[in-house]
């Protein structure tokens, strides 16, 4: 599904990540872990084509991705899921959610991907015309995961999903993402300083420290990891 090798990328003369190469595979959920300003949104937003890698290779169902534009990559199929959900809060939940329906296929398929995100976010329907700004931390990000589901996505990317909401919001949008990956195959990156619910709900994790892949392997043995469990689980 989704190849990164040796990815170098920064701002200006700055270089933020170094040699990052990282692997999505097919319907799993693949965690990428690491504490604030480690480079995790810098590499997603390498990845989506928001920034410029100075080098390296993005390949996607094998097709190189590296330097093209945002829209190309949306039409390949990667959703992502923003940090701080970017939602339009003067427009309804309901104008927020066609807002994901951005090309052709999917606004064919509009009607019917409205009824599975209301079934996989009931309080959405409750919702649907009020404004998005008034609603919770919690339904507002519920708005954003199900904008990017109407999406139809091949690769869905959370970015720090959990930020500000509390535990049991996070569990059920955790639960959603883990289910599509189960059930219909859609590949999840997610991007989480949380370490313990990500490696709850991931198939395999990688860590990233200062800018590099610290760590790597199946969730299971990151939880059992020494070096996760003292600076990342407080264990």
């Amino acid at each position: 599904m989704l190849k990164v090798e040796g990815l170098n990328a920064g701002y200006g003369a700055v270089n933020i990540l170094w040699d990052i190469s990282i692997q999505v595979a097919d319907g799993q959920v693949t965690a990428i872990l690491g504490s604030n300003g480690a480079g995790k949104t810098t590499m997603v937003r390498a990845i989506t084509g928001m920034l410029k890698p100075s080098s390296g290779s993005v390949l996607f169902n094998g097709s190189e991705l590296a330097k093209k534009s945002s829209r190309y990559i949306l039409d390949q199929g990667i959703v992502q899921v923003p940090e701080g959900r970017q939602l339009f809060t003067e427009m309804t939940v309901l104008e927020n959610l066609e807002m994901g329906a951005f090309s052709k296929q999917t606004k064919a398929h509009f009607q019917e991907n409205l009824k599975r995100a209301y079934q996989w976010f009931p309080k959405l329907e409750e919702r649907a015309k009020q404004a998005a700004g008034t609603l919770s931390g919690g339904e507002q990000q519920m708005v954003a995961v199900a904008r990017a589901l109407i999406g139809m996505p091949k690769l869905l990317i959370l970015d720090e999903p959990s930020l500000g909401l509390a535990p049991n919001i996070v569990d059920d949008i955790l639960n959603v993402a883990s289910t599509m990956a189960r059930e219909e195959g859609i590949s999840v990156l997610l991007v989480e300083q949380d370490i313990t619910k990500a490696l709850a709900c991931a198939d395999r994790g990688y860590v990233i420290e200062n800018g590099r892949i610290a760590l790597e392997g199946a969730a299971s043995e990151l939880e059992a990891n020494e070096h996760v469990k003292k600076a990342y689980l407080g264990i």
